[in-house]
């Protein structure tokens, strides 16, 4: 059996491109995750009480199956355990393949696989954080402040020393002001 296997992620919040390639497969069943919490992950306990000798769990990239690298490897352990195959669309990985891998490729594609992971838990964190009201980046320096600085450097009686000590707005946000 050909099983499928999907989750949301930030860039793809409804599945709708992993679905795609999926069906595009013609697999037997799509097992598909209603989160992307890494901590209850229902559907892919599931997946591995279910699968048997020769299936084939399908994903459009590893980041869809595993959270972390050792994640991955506990995974791959109990696919092979099982005498399943795993196969990633995005990564061209086949655990069936008799092809022999290089060290330079297992490492590519761990590293993209690491990137992915870190980049999904900060978009998540970002994402909470703004719902939150909590904005990323620098805080805003008061308009008041602003304009003191700029009036300071406009009038040339002060030192950007001097309208840095007096406003708290640094030269490099002072010109940045400036340039607008």
């Amino acid at each position: 059996m050909v099983i499928g296997y999907i989750r949301p992620c930030y860039d793809d919040l409804h599945c709708e491109v992993q679905e795609k390639l999926l069906s595009d497969l013609q697999c037997d069943r799509i097992i598909k995750e209603e989160h992307s919490s890494s901590k209850r992950r229902i559907q892919l306990k599931q997946l591995l009480e279910l699968i048997e000798n020769d299936d084939v769990i399908v994903v459009a990239r590893l980041f869809a199956l595993a959270d972390s690298t050792r994640h991955l490897q506990e995974l791959l352990e109990v696919i092979e355990e099982k005498g399943a195959i795993l196969k990633s669309l995005d990564e061209d990985i086949d655990t069936c393949s008799s092809v022999c891998y290089s060290f330079v490729d297992i490492l590519k594609h761990l590293v993209k696989f690491q990137s992915d992971v870190v980049s999904e838990k900060t978009k998540n964190g970002m994402y909470e954080a703004k719902q939150k009201g909590i904005h990323s980046g620098r805080p805003k320096k008061s308009d008041e402040n602003v304009t003191r600085a700029i009036a300071m450097y406009q009038s040339k009686k002060f030192s950007l020393n001097e309208i840095t000590e007096e406003t708290g707005i640094s030269k490099s946000t002072l010109y940045r002001y400036l340039e607008h």
